[in-house]
């Protein structure tokens, strides 16, 4: 699989990572519905077998939960990836997430996802929202402190604007941003993207298949048996009238995919890659069968006539 540069700093990522989401399991308001850890330990190992060498979590995933799958899935194996990890999403007392970005605050999830990772050092350490704003300073600040004690190697953020990232800028330089990205949710186009390639911000994108929505496997059926502790069943891309353009758009995609033998999700993926600025996109799965279905996009290129086309239907059913 392609590795790109991430950002300023020494990494060289596969063009595919793989995302953890989904293996949080139950119990959180974010969840994707029940999960099976054996199953997401096999699809951790699966996805690494084929190619992809870095795994991004967050502390906020079933509230740990996935970050323990994420060493489970990685002991014994002799060959580490990089591990991505996000703080500043904190469990509240009655079992609600709340934004922290205060300095005692960050030191304490750091230190708890270094025991649940069971690693010495994280190799990417995020920002996972800039919640609270008016705290930004004080989370970037702590977070380069974490830098040059060496508990991270590197420090990045997730969901900042451009005003925000400018004022992370000022502090120390920022490696990377993790913003969502599709052919569903195109803001970023407008002005986060050319200041990340200004700034050498290296640019990995979460949701480049609208969490699964775009991947050609989705129908009305499908959705309506989401469980009600699923986040999805609850989305306005998976409620009409909006999901049946959605679907519409899943299959168009996979038409473009049929000359090369390629799925609607390795289509999606092939879109988000092919903008300058991004440097890879996350993929998750809960099993292996489904990154057996979206592997081929850590190698395989859009043409400019086929992004055009992409293009013109996007602005035909807007």
């Amino acid at each position: 699989m392609e590795k790109r540069r991430l950002g300023n700093t020494d990494l060289e990522i596969s063009a595919l990572g793989f995302g953890t989401f989904a293996l949080g399991g139950e119990g959180w308001p974010a969840a994707w519905g029940p999960q099976d850890d054996e199953a997401s330990i096999k699809t951790i190992q699966h996805a690494l077998d084929l190619g992809m060498n870095w795994i991004d979590t967050a502390a906020v995933y079933g509230f740990g939960h996935a970050e323990e799958v994420v060493a489970r899935a990685l002991k014994g194996r002799s060959e580490r990836p990089y591990i991505f990890t996000k703080c500043s999403r904190r469990r509240t007392a009655d079992g609600k997430i709340a934004g922290n970005l205060k300095a005692a605050s960050i030191r304490e999830e750091v230190e708890e996802s270094l025991r649940r990772l069971q690693v010495d050092v994280i190799d990417l350490y995020q920002i996972h929202w800039p919640n609270p704003d008016e705290d930004i300073e004080e989370g970037w600040t702590t977070l380069a402190a974490l830098k040059a004690e060496g508990k991270v190697r590197h420090i990045g953020v997730s969901n900042f604007n451009v005003n925000q990232l400018a004022r992370a800028q000022k502090i120390a330089p920022v490696s990377s941003l993790q913003p969502p990205y599709s052919l569903l949710q195109r803001d970023i186009e407008k002005d986060v993207l050319d200041f990340c390639l200004e700034h050498a911000i290296g640019v990995i994108v979460y949701s480049p298949m609208a969490s699964g929505l775009l991947t050609g496997t989705w129908n009305e059926q499908r959705v309506q048996n989401l469980p009600s502790t699923d986040w999805r069943s609850r989305n306005p891309n998976f409620t009409p009238p909006r999901l049946y353009r959605n679907l519409a758009l899943a299959k168009f995609l996979a038409v473009v995919g049929q000359e090369h033998g390629r799925s609607a999700g390795e289509i999606a993926l092939a879109w988000t890659l092919h903008h300058p600025a991004v440097t890879a996109a996350i993929v998750g799965g809960r099993h292996p069968g489904q990154v057996d279905e979206i592997i081929g996009a850590g190698d395989f290129r859009l043409s400019e006539t086929e992004i055009a086309k992409i293009e013109a239907y996007i602005a035909e059913h807007p």
